[in-house]
């Protein structure tokens, strides 16, 4: 395997550590070409560390890089304290209406921006129409999809105000599922006239409004893909996100390392799937021995031409776009 097809390859991989401290491992990934890292509650003990802990992130890769974090407030809040007071869950955001979204959204940025944070994965763009969600609930703005729409363009663009990319997610909805996609996978038997009715809505709006990034949901859509998850079909991320909704941004998959997908699919052959069905950046937040396959089998699929080199070119520009030495 050569070091080009590696470092190609490593440019597809977002990864995530344990620690306030960048380890040893992860710094030589960032050194062969990762440029996107994911921090967690667990690496965070106050603002002046976290900065530090970002900072030495972008020293070990040389350059710039994708800092993202899952903070979109309610009970998905990753830093807490005074430098991160709590901030409303989308439900909550939902009731009080899209100016006070904006607002929220600016604010969140520019704390994050200031401790050197790029994206915020964040807002949630599904809708909440199944109470028995175990994992959206009131991480959603509304049950109604023109009200989600339009809090969540409204919030993208606070945080797009305060200086930090926004990221929808999770395509194509996982408001009205029943399963954690973290424990199993969920699966949906909407046809593409409710898909279009309700879970779409929100998506096509921030579309619209030029949302940076969105991120893959771990469901399988038995009408429009009934094999594979929607990260890993083509069906969906190509042919419906791309082509019929127009979106020429990053494309994320949700943590590959959740059971939806780890207990289902091999580790480095899901990546590629994912990156053959059209997804730019594959998220592994935890395990070394993970990351390292999964770039392992993206670089030999770049080697062999299963992945074209304007297939990695392609993403390549659109992570580009995004990169910021903050």
């Amino acid at each position: 395997m050569t070091s080009e097809a590696w470092r190609s390859a490593s440019g597809f991989v977002g990864i995530g550590f344990v620690g306030h401290a960048l380890p040893a491992d992860s710094a030589a990934l960032l050194r062969d070409g990762v440029r996107s890292v994911i921090l967690f509650a667990r690496n965070y003990a106050d603002p002046t560390q976290v900065s530090r802990l970002n900072a030495e992130i972008r020293a070990a890769a040389g350059g710039p890089v994708l800092t993202t974090v899952d903070h979109e407030g309610g009970r998905v809040q990753r830093f807490r304290g005074e430098a991160f007071p709590d901030m409303p869950s989308g439900r909550e955001l939902g009731h009080a209406g899209p100016d006070v979204a904006r607002k929220a959204g600016e604010t969140t940025a520019r704390q994050l921006r200031a401790v050197g944070f790029a994206m915020n994965l964040a807002p949630v763009l599904d809708v909440d129409t199944n109470p028995a969600n175990p994992v959206i609930g009131a991480r959603a703005f509304a049950s109604d999809p023109g009200r989600v729409a339009t809090c969540a363009v409204a919030y993208a663009a606070g945080l797009r105000a305060g200086g930090v990319h926004a990221c929808g997610k999770h395509f194509p909805g996982h408001g009205d599922t029943s399963v954690d996609s973290h424990l199993d996978l969920p699966r949906l038997p909407h046809a593409m006239e409710r898909l279009e009715a309700v879970e779409l809505v929100p998506f096509q709006a921030a579309i619209r409004a030029g949302i940076e990034s969105i991120m893959t949901s771990h469901v399988l859509f038995e009408a429009l893909d009934p094999h594979v998850p929607a990260p890993l079909s083509r069906v969906v991320i190509t042919e419906l996100l791309r082509e019929r909704l127009g979106f020429d941004g990053l494309v994320i998959t949700d943590d590959l390392e959740m059971q939806a997908i780890a207990n289902r699919f091999e580790m480095g052959e899901a990546a590629v799937q994912a990156i053959e069905a059209g997804c730019d950046l594959i998220l592994a937040c935890h395990r070394l021995d993970r990351q390292r396959r999964i770039i392992e089998a993206i670089a030999q699929a770049i080697e062999s031409g299963r992945i074209p080199d304007t297939r990695v070119r392609k993403s390549q520009k659109r992570l580009a776009r995004l990169l910021d030495p903050a």
